[in-house]
């Protein structure tokens, strides 16, 4: 079956103008029911400011996955029934019903697991969402966020490790999407870092998915990409509309995600060391929540109480300006995942 990878463009077009459209939406949505960040003790912006970018990323992301479906369904009914009005509508589309075949066999072999991960991203959505307008205690967030991770693992979505135990892939698994999250969330910082840093991760993950032929991981890693890349124009370098915990939530659970579902390790490929490439790949959001920690710690102050010492702040204050920095860790973590691909290549 030959797959039209002229797909995946379309899932980063197709994403990107569904996200760069939405956010105006948005953005007077969140200002009407007050979703706003104000000014104030470590902000650095001087109005309030919609936190729009969870609901633009989602909308980026869910409503080409609806439409891909409905397409999906066309093409299957034009084969079917190519006489009916539906079935000349679906002979339209240009995807053929054979091409069609590798993505309907890929929907029905993992759709419980697709499943359970559109229900944790529409969940730490919600959750980010309270957090913003409620400002949700840490130890309640963090049941929310535990409790999403619980969930999806309990669908399928699984790290392995090449360790035979259901447990112990369960409860990495858990501890993995917990981490990457809160990395992110605790990278959204400056315009455009968060979401830069996922629009890296996303499309290094998307190649990996794409090369070992795995198309549904790759269409949601190019929709991930291109959800993000049409939020950034509005929050970098000038910020219309913050990610706030919703996006930043949702930008970290894509990614922990996205590095769990390629096969990094396969029988034709048996290399164990490859499972490492996902900690390249995110890297500097990863090290980044390492260091504050580790520093909040020998400074006896709880860990999730923000502070001006992560990587990006230290730039500023080393003379960089702050749109300068935000660039300089983007090509950072570009160059790590380049070094991820490289090793893919080469090893």
């Amino acid at each position: 079956m030959d797959f039209p990878y002229n797909v995946y463009g379309l899932a980063v077009l197709s994403s990107f103008l569904v996200s760069l459209s939405a956010l105006p939406l948005w953005r007077r949505y969140c200002v009407r029911i007050g979703l706003v960040d104000d000014p104030g003790h470590r902000k650095i912006h001087a109005e309030s400011t919609p936190l729009a970018g969870g609901l633009t990323v989602a909308s980026g992301l869910l409503l080409p996955i609806l439409a891909g479906a409905f397409a999906l369904w066309l093409v299957r009914h034009a084969a079917e029934t190519p006489g009916s009005l539906l079935g000349r509508l679906g002979a339209l589309l240009p995807l053929g019903a054979a091409s069609a075949d590798p993505l309907t066999y890929g929907l029905g072999r993992r759709f419980v697991e697709l499943g359970g991960i559109l229900l944790g991203a529409v969940g730490m959505l919600t959750l980010g969402c309270l957090d913003d307008k409620y400002e949700l205690k840490p130890k309640t967030k963090f049941a929310g966020q535990l409790l999403i991770a619980l969930l999806v693992a309990a669908t399928g979505v699984r790290i392995t490790l090449f360790v035979p135990s259901q447990v112990f892939s369960f409860l990495v698994t858990v501890f993995w999407i917990l981490t990457v999250i809160n990395a992110f969330n605790f990278m959204d910082n400056m315009n455009g870092l968060c979401a830069g840093l996922g629009a890296v991760g996303a499309a290094f993950f998307a190649l990996f998915a794409a090369l070992a032929g795995q198309y549904l991981v790759a269409l949601i890693a190019f929709l991930t990409l291109g959800a993000l890349l049409g939020f950034l124009p509005h929050n970098y370098p000038r910020a219309k509309a913050f990610l706030g915990d919703s996006g930043s939530h949702l930008v970290g659970y894509l990614l922990a995600i996205l590095a769990i579902l390629p096969h990094f390790h396969t029988p034709e490929q048996p290399r164990r060391w490859a499972v490492l490439m996902p900690l390249l790949v995110l890297a500097v959001p990863l090290l980044d929540l390492a260091w504050v920690v580790v520093l909040r710690w020998r400074m006896s102050r709880p860990f999730y109480v923000g502070d001006t010492n992560h990587l990006s702040h230290r730039l500023v204050r080393s003379g960089y300006r702050r749109e300068t920095a935000v660039l300089l860790i983007w090509l950072l973590a570009a160059a790590a995942g380049s070094l991820a691909l490289l090793w893919k290549f080469l090893a």
